[in-house]
């Protein structure tokens, strides 16, 4: 079981106190339906170590065997598996003031990843991939203040660095991905403004479904997955594209 909370002295200064699976759980049957689609976001702004986030990620995995397997097929294809596990995992986000937080929430995530990425893929398993989700969490768990968009020291005080998202989609048929950087801010506004926003009070951080609705990003790449730390991002360079707005 989980404890609820670390010490008495993080409860005191950070009001740090985590959520039990069981709440978990009950909470997020609310939005069942959203917690079994592969490319739902979902972002929470006070993540601790991932209590939320890693359920999240289980049932998303669930779903991502099932969009892997074909018809009439008992088992899910490695290769399209592979691609929807990250579609997956690159759709959840967390922030948290601490930092060993963020560590082991990015630990936890990737470890389900990988336990259910090498008992499906078996002999098709790389490293290339495996890197490639590293790559995508640390840029998707942030150690920053959700009340004030700001990334923070490790003091927890505001830095002058603003938090900034990648929305990740795999768009092409192959092992290109696309990544669009968002400040958190900007994303916050847009979402805000919008009809479905102020109509169910959820967010909708990106681009609806519709393409309607796009914040203004401040930077565009694509590039393979599995060639990312090969990829330049000052410069348009080995096949990808960077886009300045």
């Amino acid at each position: 079981m989980t404890k609820q909370m670390k010490s008495r002295q993080r409860v005191t200064e950070h009001g740090e106190v985590f959520t039990a699976e069981r709440e978990v759980n009950a909470m997020l049957d609310l939005v069942k339906q959203e917690t079994e689609r592969v490319d739902s976001r979902f972002l929470e702004p006070a993540c601790g170590d991932g209590n939320f986030v890693v359920e999240i990620l289980r049932r998303k995995l669930t779903a991502a065997k099932k969009s892997a397997t074909p018809p009439k097929r008992k088992k899910p294809q490695p290769f399209e598996f592979e691609k929807q596990s990250l579609i997956a995992i690159s759709s959840i986000y967390g922030v948290d003031l601490l930092m060993d937080n963020v560590i082991v929430c990015r630990q936890r995530l990737y470890d389900i990843w990988n336990n259910e990425y090498e008992a499906v893929c078996k002999a098709e398993v790389n490293d290339e991939c495996k890197n490639a989700v590293r790559f995508i969490l640390s840029r998707n768990i942030v150690c920053g203040n959700a009340l004030t968009l700001m990334c923070v020291d490790e003091n927890q005080q505001d830095t002058t660095i603003p938090i900034v998202f990648s929305e990740w989609t795999l768009p092409f048929n192959d092992t290109r991905i696309q990544r669009k950087d968002y400040s958190f801010a900007e994303l916050l506004a847009s979402a805000e403004n919008e009809d479905k926003f102020r109509n169910t009070g959820q967010l909708n951080l990106f681009v609806d479904e519709n393409g309607e609705g796009e914040p203004k990003f401040l930077q565009q790449y694509i590039f393979d997955y599995k060639k990312y730390q090969d990829y330049d991002y000052t410069q348009k360079s080995k096949g990808g594209i960077q886009v300045e707005v």
